[in-house]
């Protein structure tokens, strides 16, 4: 390396990004994925014994695959190649495949082999390294966004390790934020910046559990942002919204605001406003609020206030939260938005809840008897002796499959628990329940 190159390399080192800059170098400084390099994980485990064998890592950007590729790079004795999938090709490989036998050749060391964005490489590609992860020339280290089942090799995958890596916590972000800005070395701690609490909170927020969409936000707003009077450059809320071209939403995920926005949605779809009910939808998904969650309250709803005036609208709101399991956003929004207005414009009824609720009161704190013999289960030795089964009516056996019959016991049998409406497909049931009872005079 001539001096032009060194000082080139220099120059690019200290011009990096701050979300490079700011890249762990070991374990301990990794925040967050605790599920697999806490410190009685096996990943753990095998980095700091430097017994890596093949991996791959998945996740959403940010999260850290290339930064646990890198610190393993830091740890390990083995040689260390990178490529991205974007960029290189089987010639690419080639060569690192023949350095890799020339250093375990020459002087016993193994080869990791990290590339980036995996899923790029196509079929004959990742064909291609088989022979080689197989024998053991070379320690693949694989990293992608994609899900690896659907986009990586079954050969590959049945020779690596899978690590699913989750998107950072709010309270990770925090963390390296807070690094970030004080840092003087790799950070910005040069600048003499701060950051207030709020404006912390809300990029950790909009971040969307990716550090580095944070740290471009950190950085923009110290080299953009001109000094106060003190000398100091302030990362206020204002500041941050502009960095991260995100308003701050009024909703605290752990506080008054979350319940009230959570309670307009509900009332919203009860009462018929699906508009209303998307807008606070999007409130509550703007904020970061979990899917998960939003799609337990749509699918309450339906069977609280829609019930049987339309049926449909509880496969409707449990097929969108099944669904929001498995898409993820942004695309689980569409799930989301398609169950809420569906569950907003049934017809509405509470007979079920109602009915329940009654019935339950009604358990608790009456005497309600026993089971009477003729329901009572009969596929027993001596069931008959003690009379159970005798006298049951079978239903099938009747017109309109319905015969007169006491269900109930004795002490409530002239309750009425389901009151159906006259809104929606209740009617029906309504008048298919008096029809049947109107026989029974």
């Amino acid at each position: 390396m001539d001096l032009f190159e060194y000082m080139g390399m220099q120059r690019k080192k200290e011009e990096s990004p701050l979300a490079v800059r700011m890249r762990p170098r070991t374990l301990e400084e990794v925040a967050g994925q605790k599920h697999i390099i806490g410190k009685d994980r096996l990943l753990y485990r095998a980095i700091k014994a430097d017994k890596i064998s093949s991996l791959i890592f998945y996740g959403p950007p940010g999260t850290g695959k290339t930064t646990l590729a890198k610190v393993i790079a830091n740890t390990t004795s083995a040689d260390f190649v990178q490529m991205n999938a974007t960029t290189s090709g089987k010639k690419d490989m080639e060569q690192a495949v023949s350095q890799a036998k020339d250093s375990y050749g020459m002087f016993g060391k193994k080869t990791i082999l990290f590339i980036d964005e995996i899923h790029r490489f196509n079929k004959a590609q990742q064909d291609y390294l088989l022979p080689f992860v197989e024998d053991g020339t070379v320690i693949l280290i694989g990293a992608t966004t994609e899900n690896p089942y659907f986009e990586v090799n079954s050969a590959l995958l049945s020779r690596s390790k899978i690590f699913h890596l989750e998107p950072l916590s709010e309270e990770d972000i925090c963390t390296i934020i807070r690094t970030a800005v004080t840092d003087p070395e790799r950070g910005m701690g040069s600048y003499g910046a701060k950051i207030t609490e709020e404006a912390l909170h809300f990029l950790a927020q909009m971040a969307g559990g990716d550090a580095r969409t944070a740290l471009n936000a950190v950085e923009l707003g110290i080299l953009t942002t001109t000094p106060g009077e003190d000398g100091k450059i302030l990362i206020d809320l204002s500041v941050a919204q502009e960095c991260i071209q995100r308003k701050a939403v009024n909703y605290d995920r752990d506080g008054d605001n979350h319940y009230d926005v959570i309670s307009a949605f509900i009332k919203s779809m009860r009462g018929t406003d699906p508009d209303a009910a998307v807008f606070y939808l999007a409130k509550m998904l703007d904020a970061g609020e979990d899917p998960a969650f939003i799609a337990r309250r749509i699918m309450i709803c339906a069977a609280e206030d829609v019930g049987n005036a339309d049926p449909q609208a509880l496969c409707v709101a449990v097929a969108a939260s099944q669904a929001v399991e498995r898409i993820g956003m942004p695309e689980a929004r569409i799930l989301l938005s398609q169950a809420a207005s569906y569950v907003a414009s049934a017809p509405k009824s509470n007979a079920c809840i109602m009915a329940v609720d009654k019935a339950m009161s009604m358990v608790r704190n009456t005497p309600t008897g026993q089971v009477p013999p003729y329901l009572r289960d009969a596929h027993y030795g001596g069931a008959k002796k003690l009379g159970h089964g005798i006298g049951y009516k079978y239903a099938h056996d009747y017109p309109e499959n319905y015969v007169k019959q006491q269900y109930l016991p004795d002490e409530i049998k002239e309750e009425r628990f389901y009151e159906p409406t006259e809104n929606g497909y209740e009617k029906t049931i309504k008048v298919h329940l008096e029809h049947l009872r109107g026989r029974e005079e």
